[in-house]
């Protein structure tokens, strides 16, 4: 039987299930899903799916992931609710997928795990399936292994075998709908151009169950638990002197007062320029690397290739004496006798992470 699967949290009590169901059927499972976005979502929870079907000792077999003809094939459908019409699109275009690999394989009974979830529709789902069996003449497994206590039983097997649980199903237009409701920043889809790691973000998490997957493995004891945080995603900023832009860096958790200030220097104090207004605070280059033992040529070098978040929190902490401070502190490759201009579009918000104990 293939099965397919969608992610580990709706996957491994339902694949749990099937074998206690079907102790004589080789399962192999399938996870084709190029509905995920973005990339890095995307190999996230097929990591936890390996990590899922290894446990339960399930062969795994990844499909393509052809975003580009998913979008083809939802076109006109971005605005649908979930369970609407594009998700009845999305739902043909991987079962179809999946018994054509099914065929392909030799497997005779398909079925997909999208069937425990409850954001999903059981009704379309057998719908469709059951057309698929007749038309490809392969027998569709429907089971509702979600009625009872499926919902409860599922959700403890995913807390005891600490699954990454998503917080959205997975394609960009139902992202952007559910962070829109919540009136929430869709961080998901930020990304510097430095591919430096920020709190929370799907990176962040990649890591985290990737360390998870290790500790696993190498039985050390191990939680993963939640913390409250005030997190920060700096969208765009800029620094003009004399009316001329210059290459600046940006500290984290830098903010000036309606996104914008302007002034001059006022004094300084152990290389470190003291603005005439919003509490600003300029260094060059070779000032922040005196503070982090660092060897960038300029400003440039820095921005491609900066500390962690977590060093350049430290850094913030030394200059300032205020480990939640939120002035802002510039990097320049040399301090310029003029007026400053400087612009930040950044946001602050209380968030949740994942940390491992």
């Amino acid at each position: 039987m293939l099965v397919h699967i969608c992610c580990s949290v709706d996957s491994h009590y339902f694949l749990q299930r099937l074998q206690q169901d079907f102790p004589d059927e080789k399962l192999v499972g399938f996870f084709y899903d190029p509905n995920i976005h973005p990339y890095n979502e995307y190999l996230l929870r097929l990591k936890d799916v390996e990590y899922s079907c290894h446990k339960l000792d399930i062969e795994l077999i990844e499909g393509p992931y052809n975003l580009d003809e998913w979008l083809k094939k939802v076109k006109g459908l971005e605005d649908e609710p979930e369970k609407g019409d594009r998700c009845t699109v999305c739902f043909d275009d991987r079962l179809e997928t999946t018994v054509k690999k099914a065929i392909e394989l030799g497997h005779d009974k398909f079925t997909t795990t999208l069937l425990i979830s409850p954001k999903k529709s059981q009704e379309k789902l057998e719908i469709i399936g059951n057309e698929l069996e007749k038309k490809y003449n392969i027998k569709w497994i429907f089971k509702d292994y979600r009625s009872g206590k499926g919902v409860e039983e599922q959700a403890k097997v995913v807390k005891e075998n600490s699954f990454y649980r998503q917080n959205y199903c997975g394609c960009l237009f139902g992202l952007s709908a559910q962070r829109e409701s919540q009136d929430k920043l869709m961080d998901e889809m930020f990304l510097p151009i430095s591919n430096q790691i920020l709190p929370q973000s799907i990176e962040y998490r990649l890591e985290l169950y990737n360390n998870r997957t290790n500790l696993d493995e190498t039985h050390i004891p191990y939680k993963i638990v939640k913390q409250r945080f005030l997190n920060y995603r700096l969208l765009n900023a800029k620094v003009k002197v004399d009316k001329k832009i210059v290459p600046s860096y940006f500290l984290c958790y830098s903010t000036v007062n309606k996104g914008k200030t302007s002034g001059r220097i006022a004094f300084e104090k152990a290389e470190i320029h003291y603005l005439n207004k919003d509490e600003v605070k300029i260094i060059t280059v070779d000032t922040f690397n005196d503070f982090t033992q660092s060897h960038y040529r300029d400003v440039k070098d820095l921005m491609y290739h900066p500390l962690t978040f977590e060093a350049e929190l430290k850094v913030r902490s030394e200059i300032t004496q205020n480990p939640y401070g939120l002035s802002a502190i510039v990097i320049i490759d040399e301090i310029i006798d003029g007026k400053y201009e400087i612009d930040i579009d950044a946001k602050i918000y209380e968030d949740v992470k994942e940390v491992i104990i």
